[in-house]
């Protein structure tokens, strides 16, 4: 499917908002409620014992139905490749929620029974029932939690299908209608959010019969009227996706995008009980509506998990699940090596005129780093998987961000632009040597180290972007970027003035 710049920045971060949910509230799963205002951040710990940024079973379940949609398409070969993974991946596992383990267990015995070595899709959704059938229930919130992927392939089909087909993802495990519904409606409302940018959980109603509607509808207007902490059966899937939506509505007051997101998935968090799979729901569906730019640099920097992937592994998930043509192994975002050998003037490199310890460059300046004794790069510009050498992930800063005055080429220019700076100021306090480019350090650079050295030598951002125009004469920043220095300048007066 074509989708725009905003459309793609959205698809890329539905992936990455789940997993920066799941791994914030990895540390607080089973504890209780926490006081307004309490900081969350991606602590690890918890009960099974997480590292600090580390996602769960929320996103690791996730991962293999992706990855399957990216290889199978939209087909019942995908559904066992699905199954197959999640057996595998639990055989290792530190979490595996009950219902999905008695389900996999089931189904390997039947597997076996039957003389094959792999379980199928078929033999889960019999398990499932088995489970259901003896239980009297199978609404856990195990299918919920990773059902956004599904949203993503199916961007370009009717809503009925989506809705459909989430059902029986669903059923894999959790068969119940509560769960097969809820994974509907999600699915739908990301569809909808990726497409338009916005979040509006009421979108599925009308595909579901009209008691049913009407139920969930009752729901929906609980969550919107409560607090996450006011759900204290959240590994229910009613009360998960009450909660997560609670979490979205109550905080959209004042806040929109970026901020939004940030408040959105702390107050998951502070709900209690199963925190990080209420967060990542929410973040399925805030990531969706506000992209991959919303996402703080702080969440995605060490963000990883299994099968020993990181941020940008789920990115590239997002954005190739939305185009809808598989994986695409010579384009970005998962090529190697991005091709700029059509542009000239990539090879700029000088320092920083308020700071030399970071160096202003081009994308051809990347070849010096190591010469140059580099140790952090932050990257404004498309790069591939292998464009940054020698350098571990985690020192490796990159932003969504289009050289474009035009509004509708970035969700969230500002945001990016002090994100970006901050990120630099982050890697000087730890003692780095930066590089900060983009194609040819004219527009995107030279914005976000005027934005630096304002922080870093106490001046106003259009002061230190003189500076940097007589280090880089090209310096010449579009106007929306402009517009921000000024808007950063007159805020930075205004202070004074108090």
């Amino acid at each position: 499917m074509n989708l725009n710049s905003a459309q793609n920045d959205r698809a890329a971060g539905v992936l990455v908002a789940l997993a920066a949910g799941d791994a914030l509230g990895a540390g607080y799963e089973f504890g209780g409620p926490l006081p307004d205002g309490a900081e969350v951040s991606m602590l690890g710990g918890g009960p099974f014992g997480f590292d600090p940024a580390e996602w769960t079973d929320d996103t690791s379940m996730a991962i293999p139905i992706a990855e399957a949609l990216l290889d199978a398409g939209p087909t019942p070969a995908a559904l066992d490749a699905v199954v197959r993974a999640w057996t595998a991946w639990a055989a290792e596992a530190k979490d595996v929620g009950a219902q999905t383990s008695n389900v996999i267990h089931a189904a390997r015995h039947a597997a076996a029974a039957a003389g094959r070595s792999d379980a199928t899709a078929e033999d889960f959704t019999r398990a499932a029932q088995v489970f259901h059938d003896r239980a009297g229930r199978s609404g856990g919130n195990g299918s919920l939690m990773r059902t956004a992927p599904l949203a993503l392939a199916y961007l370009d089909r009717e809503p009925a299908e989506l809705m459909a087909q989430a059902g029986a993802l669903s059923a894999l495990t959790h068969v119940e209608a509560d769960a097969r519904e809820a994974c509907g409606l999600w699915c739908v409302a990301i569809s909808e959010a990726v497409l338009t940018g916005q979040l509006d959980i009421r979108t599925g109603l009308p595909l579901l019969p009209p008691d049913r509607a009407a139920l969930w509808l009752e729901r929906i207007e609980v969550a919107e009227a409560s607090r996450p902490r006011d759900f204290t059966k959240n590994g229910w899937v009613v009360e998960a996706l009450q909660g997560a939506w609670s979490a979205i509505s109550t905080t959209r007051a004042g806040s929109n995008g970026p901020d939004h997101l940030r408040a959105a998935l702390e107050e998951a968090v502070r709900g209690g009980n199963d925190t990080d799979t209420v967060a990542a729901i929410a973040g399925s569906l805030l990531g969706a509506a506000y992209g991959f730019s919303a996402v703080p640099f702080e969440w995605r920097r060490n963000l990883h998990g299994w099968p020993g992937l990181r941020s940008r592994d789920l990115m590239t998930l997002g954005v190739e699940l939305a185009g809808g043509n598989g994986r695409q192994a010579h384009k970005w975002p998962r090529t190697a090596h991005f091709d700029y050998s059509g542009w000239s003037r990539t090879d700029v490199l000088v320092q920083h005129p308020d700071d030399d310890g970071v160096w202003l460059g081009g994308v051809g300046a990347l070849g010096r780093a190591e010469e140059l004794g580099i140790d952090a790069v932050v990257s404004l510009c498309r790069l591939g998987t292998d464009d940054v050498s020698g350098m571990m992930p985690e020192n490796q800063a990159t932003f969504w961000l289009v050289d474009s005055a035009s509004p509708e080429s970035n969700s969230h220019t500002a945001f990016v632009l002090r994100e970006a700076a901050a990120a630099v100021e982050r890697f000087r306090a730890e003692g780095k040597t930066v590089l900060l480019h983009c194609v040819r350090a004219e527009s995107r650079t030279p914005t976000v180290a005027a934005l630096y050295g304002a922080r870093a030598a106490g001046l106003t951002p259009l002061e230190s972007l003189e500076h940097v125009r007589r280090a880089l004469p090209n310096a010449h920043p579009n106007p929306a970027f402009r517009e921000v220095l000024a808007a950063e300048a007159a805020t930075a007066g205004s202070t004074e003035g108090r």
